[in-house]
């Protein structure tokens, strides 16, 4: 092994979901770029930055049956999350809840003009929301509200622990992992247009397929972000570290203990997929695309990973087949905020 060099577990290699991508990829990318654009949300550097990202290509990925309307709420959704991800990371929990708020308020009440001089944040979560109750479903409209605040409310605890350098343990780690991700909000919009019932989203199996395919996105993404997060020193809220620390492992026996640990996780996601209960062909026609749809999001999160530019720049393809990544050494951290946050009146929905 070279000196600096890991080699990422290859934790898909026996995944049943083979690579797909939405027909309307190219015509949401280019509508939900210019929208997200139109905000001025950061300087001309990090909007380059958040270009190469392609956080579309991310949507369409995980997306690749919805219609043309559902993908592009798809990717609108992934724009709004990096925005209040990147700029929760440059703020203290006060900063970062009232960003969580602005965001909650717009969500409920996405008719109501947004108050001059507000972070952008607010209109354009209003803009995505009101755009997408259009087509959603009574159903998955109250679903998303109901885990979107639970997502920004934990998005706040972990700027509080970035305040003051908590270090995780592993069950601790994964228990804040698990909501701050995004998975349930990004997971709802696989069930847009559905109306499935709660007693099903509610059943056991169900249950513990979205626990598995929620490890296993956020286990992907950390395994992935890693190597930027710590050069950057922000790799406190990152698997790798968490089991660093408490297992007192270098960097690659880390990656190789998590990459044994995700094996665990997708074995027991496909034997969960398997005992998928019955419920009448009306409501399992749904829900058999619904649970698809939860495998396809893991093979399509881990394809967007190399194929963006968002962790490994121009290498990703050549990384998702050799698995070799070199350390980066560590940089300061160049602020993503203009000068100025102001309310932008966007691109009308």
């Amino acid at each position: 092994m070279e000196p600096n060099t890991i080699y990422l577990p290859d934790t898909l290699r026996n995944w049943p979901w083979t690579r797909a991508i939405n027909p309307h990829y190219e015509q949401c990318k280019s509508e939900s770029a210019s929208w997200a654009e139109s905000f001025h949300a950061f300087n001309l550097k990090a909007q380059n930055s958040f270009n190469k990202c392609d956080f579309s290509l991310c949507a369409s990925l995980g997306y690749p049956k919805l219609n043309k309307d559902g993908c592009r709420i798809g990717c609108d959704l992934m724009n709004l999350f990096f925005v209040f991800d990147e700029w929760s990371e440059e703020s203290s929990a006060a900063e970062t809840r009232n960003l969580a708020d602005i965001i909650m308020d717009a969500l409920c009440n996405p008719h109501k003009p947004r108050p001059q001089g507000e972070w952008v944040g607010g209109e354009l979560t209003r803009q995505f929301w009101a755009n997408a109750i259009q087509t959603a479903t009574a159903t998955a409209q109250r679903r998303f509200i109901n885990v979107f605040q639970e997502y920004t409310d934990a998005v706040v605890r972990q700027s509080a622990e970035r305040d003051q350098t908590h270090f995780h343990t592993i069950e601790s780690y994964l228990n804040a992992r698990r909501i701050t991700i995004g998975v349930k909000p990004t997971l709802v919009i696989n069930q847009i247009h559905m109306d499935i019932p709660d007693y099903v989203m509610d059943n056991e199996v169900i249950k513990s397929l979205h626990a598995g395919v929620t490890d296993m996105l956020a286990i992907g993404n950390d395994l992935c972000s890693y190597n930027v997060e710590q050069a950057r020193g922000d790799d406190l809220h990152n698997i790798v570290t968490a089991v660093m620390h408490e297992l007192q492992l270098d960097v690659q026996g880390a990656f190789d203990w998590i990459g044994k640990y995700h094996d665990g996780v997708a074995e027991k996601f496909l034997q969960d997929y398997s005992k998928a209960p019955s419920w009448g062909q009306e409501v399992d026609q749904y829900v058999e695309q619904y649970i698809d749809g939860l495998g396809n999001w893991v093979r399509g999160n881990d394809q967007w990973c190399f194929e963006s530019q968002r962790y490994f720049g121009t290498d990703g393809l050549r990384i998702i087949k050799d698995r070799a990544i070199k350390l980066l050494p560590k940089k300061d951290y160049i602020s993503i905020k203009p000068e100025l946050q102001v309310v932008s009146t966007g691109i009308a929905v």
